[in-house]
């Protein structure tokens, strides 16, 4: 989830770039195992929805403790700032739900790459609501990632395929909604601080996928054997990422945090391999190729889409 996120309060001077460079890659990191977490519980009999659950209440309790120790400047009194954050919160809640079904119907790989084509999105909505001016390059970059997911699910020769259009729509609409938040968060940013967003995200983020959760099987959870491995992927995957990379992107270039990005489908698609027995056919991984490079490639080009 390590796209370009939405711009935060500014950066703060003094500190070396290179530190802000390795926060944004340890946060992508994180994001990469979380995948490969998520899809040994769910490989265990863990719903997605239950998996998603864990991930951002346990993600609630460290942002919590974050605004707790930084409560200056939360903006917890401004309408706008509790708007935008219930909106990045429905944003976030189909990014995560919508990932690990993608992992539960295909493979870590697959759903890391296709949710990897957010700021396709992003562009795309850029265009529709006049924020953006498409240009050549940025068209010919979005039919590049478009054929790049064609090769990577096999949609073109369903038949021989064995990833399913569910976990390949999947994929797709966790990057949707992972830029719905992205959106989100760029207009609250301004009437708050980032640990004050993050934490009525993801308490909405709660709210949501305990109503739609198997009730009996997420009350089992803090009893079973797995719930180790609940607590690293709510740390790991929603908790310490999230912090390290906002906190990251302060000291980072847009265009450096664009590149080092590209650690979370790479470390995603390598725990699937090595770790879940997963394995990609050539056609597959040349559309991956396509998919991060390209993406890559927008991010390098410029600015994001309206200063995000």
């Amino acid at each position: 989830m390590a796209q370009r996120s939405p711009r935060t309060n500014g950066r703060t001077q003094g500190k070396p770039a290179s530190l802000g460079a390795l926060l944004v890659v340890l946060a992508a990191l994180c994001w990469g195992l979380s995948g490969g977490i998520g899809g040994i519980l769910i490989s265990e009999g863990w719903s997605p929805t239950v998996v998603s659950l864990y991930r951002g209440l346990i993600g609630l309790v460290c942002v919590l403790i974050w605004l707790a120790l930084r409560p200056a400047g939360s903006g917890m009194t401004s309408h706008r700032l509790w708007f935008w954050s219930v909106i990045a919160g429905i944003g976030v809640a189909g990014n995560f739900s919508f990932y690990f079904l993608s992992i539960a119907e295909g493979s870590v790989a697959v759903a890391a790459t296709l949710m990897y084509s957010a700021p396709v999105f992003v562009y795309l909505a850029s265009f529709a609501f006049g924020l953006e001016r498409p240009t050549l390059f940025k068209w010919a970059a979005i039919a590049t990632v478009m054929l790049g997911v064609i090769l990577l699910t096999g949609i073109h020769d369903v038949g021989a395929s064995d990833i399913t259009l569910v976990a390949a729509g999947a994929g797709l609409l966790s990057g949707l909604s992972y830029a719905a938040f992205i959106f989100a968060f760029k207009y609250a940013a301004p009437h708050g601080s980032p640990q004050a967003i993050l934490v009525i995200a993801f308490a909405v983020l709660v709210g949501i996928l305990a109503s739609m959760s198997d009730a009996q099987q997420a009350a089992s959870v803090p009893g079973a054997p797995s719930w180790p491995l609940f607590i690293v992927l709510g740390v790991v995957g929603a908790g310490l990422s999230f912090i390290l990379y906002i906190v990251g992107l302060r000291h980072t270039a847009p265009a450096v945090a664009s590149i080092v990005a590209m650690v979370e489908p790479v470390t995603a698609s390598l725990f699937g391999v090595v770790v879940l027995d997963e394995s990609l056919a050539a056609l597959q991984i040349l559309g991956m190729g396509l998919i991060l490079l390209t993406v890559t490639a927008l991010g390098l080009q410029g600015r994001e889409p309206n200063e995000m």
